[in-house]
């Protein structure tokens, strides 16, 4: 029997709903069959949060100082966070803000050291983080930096709908500035390569977004689809990655257009998550694909307005650990195949007819475009 996946998880901002998500998700009896969790916090704030929640009964807690003593048929608790934490639910504070870093980057370092395999990050509040000690605008930028990854990206997840974005947690005015052919090519790259690897996706299909209404229309509303977006599209074409687009991201969700590709790269945050959101809000996960290590987390953030009252929905949390488990075993099943010649040779024969491809990029991008360009 195969050994089980150590899954840490760092508690996120202590006011907002994480150690609730967590406490709710752990309590489900199938997460010790499935992985051994390590949650990185403060045992006397889990215990605090405990109470309003029936289902800790079923939790067999196993607080420890470090990694070395965790049992694998129990909940580890690492109390990395000292107890002297102030807990005040619904409230943005600096202690909360230090005590999440604090939780955060003792799970990355015993992810580095190898000691966990996935890490499971719990939601931060972005402003009250932000600091000297942690000049970033979230995980996703912190662990890129931190793991020396040459691109990383935002890729939400549910199901078989999963939306990237080319850039991240910048502002609205800022977007068009940081989009690049180069820059397209590199999200498309990273986004390709995690399908395949992370996903088990022989050959991906991606739809790329326009940055303008309509796509730009023709370049009428803007040229950044005829100038930047298309030709990225082309060469990430030209470099075996099957990208399709530009489309227009209002009129591909409105016809259910993402039923029919592997993902889709968005242009800026709200574009893609909006969409996202709406239409998978509790189950959706947030992974950062393009890291040699393995990310994911709920796609909520610390939902202040009903921390502490019990009413924290866990479903992401959970599905953010099973999809870290997924993902750990889809690398390894992936890795172990393009090592072997023969191997590798027989998952080749198995791709898709090419002539199914050559009329999708024929006929469907066209009509498809064409019945974009006005508003219903």
């Amino acid at each position: 029997m195969p050994q089980k996946i150590t899954v840490g998880i760092s508690t996120g901002d202590a006011n907002g709903i994480g150690y609730e998500v967590i406490i709710k998700a752990l309590s489900d009896a199938r997460i010790n069959e499935l992985c051994v969790p390590v949650v990185y916090g403060c045992s006397r704030t889990f215990h605090f949060y405990c109470k309003n929640i029936p289902e800790t009964e079923q939790i067999s807690l196993n607080i420890i100082t470090s990694i070395d003593g965790i049992h694998s048929r129990r909940l580890n608790l690492i109390n990395c966070v000292p107890d002297s934490l102030a807990v005040d639910p619904g409230q943005p504070t600096a202690d909360a803000a230090k005590a999440a870093i604090v939780s955060l980057k003792t799970a990355v370092a015993d992810l580095k050291a190898g000691k966990i395999d996935a890490l499971v990050t719990g939601p931060i509040n972005k402003h009250t983080v932000n600091s000297p000690e942690f000049p970033f605008t979230g995980h996703t930028d912190y662990l890129v930096n931190e793991f020396g990854a040459t691109d990383g990206l935002m890729f939400l997840c549910s199901g078989s709908l999963r939306v990237g974005v080319a850039t991240n947690h910048i502002q609205l005015s800022k977007v068009s500035e940081n989009i690049t052919v180069e820059h397209i090519i590199s999200k498309l790259t990273v986004m390709n390569n995690s399908l395949k690897r992370d996903f088990g996706i022989d050959k991906p299909k991606i739809a790329v977004f326009g940055l303008n209404p309509h796509a730009g229309d023709n370049g009428l509303i803007g040229d950044e689809e005829e100038n930047v977006i298309t030709p990225a599209i082309k060469q990430a074409r030209k470099n075996g990655i099957l990208a399709y687009g530009p489309y227009s991201a209002d009129g591909f969700f409105g016809a259910e257009m993402e039923k029919n590709f592997d993902a889709i790269l968005a242009m800026y945050h709200d574009q893609g998550l909006v969409p996202f959101k709406a239409l998978s809000f509790d189950t959706g996960i947030n992974f950062t694909a393009g890291l040699p290590i393995v990310r994911t987390s709920p796609d909520h953030g610390t939902a202040y307005d009903i921390a502490g009252k019990g009413k924290a929905n866990p479903q992401s949390m959970l599905s953010a650990i099973y999809a870290a488990v997924d993902i750990v075993n889809n690398r390894h099943s992936y890795d172990q195949i393009t090592a072997n010649p023969l191997e590798t040779t027989q998952f080749d024969s198995n791709k898709a007819d090419h002539s199914f491809e050559r009329i999708f990029e024929k006929n469907f991008d066209k009509s498809f475009k064409s019945k974009d360009n006005e508003d219903q």
